[in-house]
């Protein structure tokens, strides 16, 4: 194992991983509750104090947050510390317009970048690795979260970003990388354009790290043969952090979550009602160790189970499953939040009806997204050209909100089917 397999905390005993979390979950509520009043209101609202709050058994006495709170409290109304103590900030495309903005102080900073190194390290990773990080960097955490980690362990780190495949082959090839950071459709789509260009001879790729979008067992079949690496699940969310929340070992079974930063919990959707292990549930996340952006039972709205089923790799961290879906209708594509609601206000911005439909699909290994609406009667007697240009304005547009292309198609009025029931909004036509 390498250096940053921490065995004093990754195979910690039940009882010292309990004895500390009890004592930063309680200095973090005390911290979030001085220095937070959007917080603070939401616990004094529930009619508790810091002083109920002595161990991780009074966790389901504080109150839920949610993504609509993280909008509502945009842009600092959650910031636990002094603006001048932070020193970075990363970001989600909210579903109004607004943008979910998590804040980092160096200390937050260090700690993520140390959970993306267990990671690496668990994936095999070490100082003789080169690791190529074709995550997008910028607002997105997925480049920065990895490349830190990678500096972490001391590997030779390729800040890559995501996109320009000819350059990415190249490097991977000419600087022998032997750990490849991305989504697992982009590793899929860099497999085949390998096996296309000739190339497979000169990879030594050994690992895989992919994260950001929903992938299956079958397609981690397919990426180990085509690429000739073991591939490792990784799991993140910007809110509670970023990629490095929880991570795959060499058991592959599952994800161990970082306790001793993140305590977990599944819950029933419906009643908020707190699941036993084993369970389906909606995972929910409290930070015990961040200091700028602490969040305290955070629905995800991610489905998953919970397992403390004794691993091989020694760690004793806390499992959670592959994802199993969504608790909300929030799709991910190309790494992105894309919120239907996002969609819909501009649409509804623009004159058009709210008679729409999502059309999502995976094209050479990459997602698409297609913007089916229709027209309002008046507007249907336009011209081609004029749809032509409606078209390409509301291309525009989207493209703001989502920060991510899609196709806009307008139809005529009546022309989408209609339901009884519930609305049919999304036509998710990926096969992972």
């Amino acid at each position: 194992m390498e250096h940053y397999y921490q065995p004093d905390i990754e195979c910690m005993s039940r009882e010292d991983m309990i004895n500390l979390q009890n004592e930063r979950f309680v200095n973090q509520v005390r911290h979030v509750y001085k220095n937070v009043p959007y917080y603070r209101e939401l616990m004094n609202k529930k009619g508790v104090a810091p002083e109920d709050v002595s161990s991780i058994e009074d966790l389901t006495k504080l109150p839920f947050l949610t993504k609509e709170d993280l909008r509502n409290a945009y842009p600092y109304g959650l910031l636990a510390v002094p603006i001048e103590d932070a020193v970075r900030i990363q970001s989600t495309s909210g579903t109004t317009g607004k943008r979910v903005v998590a804040f980092y102080t160096q200390h937050d900073v260090d700690l993520w970048e140390d959970c993306n190194a267990r990671a690496i390290a668990a994936a095999g990773g070490g100082k003789n690795d080169v690791v190529q990080v074709a995550y997008g960097y910028g607002l997105f955490t997925g480049g920065p979260g990895l490349n830190g980690g990678s500096h972490k362990i001391g590997s030779l780190t390729l800040p890559m970003s995501s996109g320009f495949t000819d350059r990415q082959l190249q490097f991977m090839c000419d600087l022998g990388a032997t750990i490849l950071c991305c989504t697992p459709s982009y590793a899929e789509f860099l497999a085949e354009t390998i096996e296309e260009s000739g190339l497979k001879d000169r990879i030594k790729l050994k690992a895989g790290i992919f994260g950001a979008e929903a992938w299956s067992d079958e397609m981690r079949v397919r990426l180990e043969k085509k690429l000739g690496i073991r591939a490792y699940n990784i799991y993140g969310l910007t809110e509670i952090t970023g990629p490095g929340v929880s991570f795959e070992c060499s058991e592959q079974t599952g994800m161990h979550i970082n306790e001793d930063h993140f305590i977990a919990e599944t819950i029933d959707p419906e009643t908020g009602d707190v699941l036993p292990l084993g369970e389906k549930g909606e995972i929910v996340f409290t930070c015990i160790t961040k200091q700028a952006f602490p969040l305290l039972r955070y629905r995800t709205r991610d489905i998953c189970v919970l397992s403390r089923d004794e691993c091989s790799c020694g760690r004793t961290l806390v499992k959670m499953s592959r994802l199993m879906g969504r608790s909300d209708d929030m799709l991910i594509i190309r790494g992105v939040n894309v919120f239907p609601s996002q969609i819909e206000t501009v649409l509804l911005g623009y004159g058009l009806s709210a008679n729409y439909q999502l059309i999502v699909d995976r094209v050479n290994h990459s997602d698409t997204l297609e913007v089916r609406v229709e027209l309002t009667p008046d507007m249907f007697s336009d011209t081609v050209r004029a749809v032509e240009g409606r078209e390409r304005e509301l291309r525009d547009k989207i493209k703001n909100v989502l920060g991510i292309a899609a196709k806009v198609t307008l139809v005529a009025p009546k022309s989408i089917t209609r339901s009884e029931g519930k609305a049919v909004r999304v036509i998710d036509n990926r096969r992972i």
